[in-house]
């Protein structure tokens, strides 16, 4: 549908993640062919596109993408070998479908924003960093040549950046409550423990990569998550599916895919997800 949007001359806003993260290679050019816009409408990325408005050209530094931590954000590494379901589906900050939910626990989320982050702004992979900040009240900070920094700020609540997506560039007056500094009290950061977010350096990984490697880890991650759910597979295991077809695609990557190649990767490495956990071979990764 984005493509025939596009292909029609209609301008985008964007409200989900995968065109760009699958579909980055094709869906990029194509805006550039047709002339049109696309607006990000999920919150860290609006507020990136927000703070870009009336940025020079070439004076983006860094994007600090800010992160809830998720479920399991005051967790010991240690004790994640006890996750249930239920607990992987209980965020703290926001209320969201379950699949986006565990995908928070995970930080896959986040590592899917640093890869539509790269097509959206042009920034290199290693000029995106991931910042968790338990409030989620600051949605992202740009970082300028000059080493100024700015942020958006606001509640977490995805009626603002769906809003701007639709309105931009004008803003429209609404009756939202206001941000309030005083009642939030306080604003605190930390860096990820990347042991325990093994997912976000795979979503580094593959967007460094590039070409059909981003589809492939969207798809292994959809798979991954929905056997999850089912109790198909341990909490611990998501991210050993994603790196097992992953690092199966290998001898099938491509750097510059059609369309038609995408959507074969995509259907393949569900099936492979399934299929590495159906062979029995997920008995030995438990950790």
């Amino acid at each position: 549908p984005t493509v025939a949007a596009i292909k029609k001359g209609k301008n985008i806003a964007l409200a989900n993640k995968e065109t760009l993260i699958a579909g980055g290679p094709v869906v990029l050019p194509l805006i550039e062919e047709y002339g049109v816009t696309m607006t990000p409408a999920d919150s860290e990325h609006s507020a990136i596109f927000q703070c870009l408005q009336g940025a020079p050209d070439r004076s983006l530094s860094k994007v600090i993408l800010t992160a809830s931590g998720g479920a399991f954000r005051d967790w010991d590494v240690e004790k994640l070998k006890d996750v249930t379901v239920a607990d992987a589906l209980k965020h703290p900050n926001w209320s969201m479908g379950a699949k986006i939910t565990i995908d928070s626990a995970t930080l896959m989320n986040k590592g899917l924003e640093v890869i539509e982050a790269h097509y959206l702004f042009g920034a290199s992979y290693d000029d995106i960093e991931i910042v968790v900040h338990p409030q989620s009240i600051i949605h992202s900070m740009v970082e300028f040549t000059d080493t100024s920094v700015l942020a958006q700020l606001g509640w977490p609540d995805m009626r603002l950046p769906l809003l701007y997506a639709m309105s931009w560039p004008q803003r429209v007056q609404m009756p939202y409550e206001r941000l309030d500094l005083v009642k939030q009290k306080e604003l605190t950061f930390r860096a990820p423990d990347r042991a325990k977010y093994p997912c976000m350096d795979l979503a580094y990984s593959a967007g460094r990569k590039g070409g059909t490697m981003p589809a492939v880890l969207n798809a292994a991650n959809e798979a991954a998550v929905e056997l999850f759910r089912q109790e198909k597979i341990h909490y611990l295991q998501i991210s050993k599916v994603i790196e097992a077809v992953m690092e199966t695609h290998k001898q099938d990557w491509m750097q510059s895919p059609s369309l038609d190649d995408i959507v074969h990767f995509d259907q393949l490495s569900r099936t492979q997800a399934h299929e590495y956990v159906e062979s029995n071979k997920m008995s030995t990764v438990l950790i």
